[in-house]
């Protein structure tokens, strides 16, 4: 009789190549690598079928270091590429990596249109406010006042909000997290993965080298509890040590308000919910920053949608069962045509 035994169940080391990681010392690509391997670990998720599609950049190295198929693509099409990967076979797992710079940049219309189609990508912007690879240039996400070579006396340009960019083109699934949240990471990322259509997930990553502490005022573990609120669908958003505060929601000017429970009356049946199929209240949270607000981690809105790949298939095959055929010949030669001798 034969037995059979089950299969190993993979480990992070699975999905970890022979190549040597080469990432300044310190910098928080190291923490996301590590988040993303444990992450397909505990999904359990299958090598031969899964894809990693990076731009330029420092976070464009992805690839080499995942044990699985990869393409090292070029500066801000990584999403194009992506989307045709998907598109010929809509069966892969089809990871996208880029930073601030590379998906919002030269990018920025590309990583627009892969969302905006809700093509089932996971899309994965590392956000560390400067361009790191090309030393330290300021990038769309750098704050007003960012001293860099290209900006020596401070940048004057008005940085973008990635969550509220994703939010604003149409996203089904916009989520945030950092890349010291080890815990906290590899379940946004799960919930990522299971999301049918384009998860658009920004990871706050530090540059150790070229802009270092740039979200420490929220990240350092000192001040986690008061600048944080880690939302969850259908939970009250709260927040501070012993979640104290939390968020009221204004209905009158439909704006966020903190608030202290106990204080002129406030109670936790007071504290807004957190809706994640609310696109008004996700952009509400998007916008918020310290030191008046919290920011928003975890996933601020979901809504799953029709996938852009299931709707090209499917009006493929139904063009072939309705006979449809197509001269090459006669589609070149209609219309206004002209010779040239």
């Amino acid at each position: 009789m034969n037995v059979q035994s089950p299969p190993e169940k993979l480990t992070a080391r699975d999905f970890a190549t022979d190549q040597e990681v080469r990432w300044c010392p310190g910098c928080g690509d190291y923490a996301i690598l590590k988040g993303v391997q444990n992450t397909l670990a505990q999904l359990e998720a299958d090598p031969k079928n899964t894809v990693f599609v990076s731009g330029i950049g420092c976070a464009a190295r992805f690839p080499y270091y995942m044990e699985t198929y990869g393409f090292h693509t070029i500066h801000g099409r990584s999403p194009a590429l992506a989307s045709g990967v998907k598109l010929a076979n809509p069966e892969l797992d089809v990871w996208v990596v880029g930073g601030d710079g590379d998906m919002l940049s030269i990018g920025g219309n590309h990583t627009m249109h892969a969302i905006r189609r809700n093509i089932d990508l996971q899309i994965l912007l590392f956000n560390n406010q400067i361009y790191g690879l090309t030393k330290g240039q300021y990038s769309p996400t750098s704050r007003i006042g960012t001293k860099s070579p290209s900006t020596p006396v401070g940048s004057i340009d008005n940085p973008v909000s990635a969550a509220q960019f994703a939010l604003g083109v149409g996203g089904t699934f916009i989520a945030r997290s950092s890349d010291i949240l080890q815990k906290h990471l590899p379940e946004v990322l799960k919930r990522a993965y299971n999301h049918k259509g384009a998860s658009f997930v920004e990871i706050f990553q530090n540059c150790i080298v070229y802009n270092d502490g740039a979200f420490k005022h929220f990240t350092e573990k000192s001040v986690q509890d008061e600048m944080q609120i880690h939302v969850e669908h259908g939970q009250p958003l709260l927040f501070g040590k012993d979640k104290s505060k939390g968020l009221l929601l204004n209905k009158d000017e439909m704006r966020l308000e903190v608030v202290t429970l106990g204080e002129d009356g406030i109670t936790e049946s007071d504290i807004a919910i957190h809706d994640e199929t609310n696109r008004g209240l996700a952009t509400m949270l998007a916008q918020m920053d310290p030191p008046d607000f919290p920011v928003a981690l975890g996933v601020l809105y979901a809504d799953p949608a029709p996938t852009y790949e299931t709707s090209v298939h499917a009006q493929i095959e139904q063009a072939a069962k309705d006979g449809a055929t197509a001269d090459l010949n006669q589609l070149l030669q209609r219309g206004q045509t002209w010779t040239v001798e």
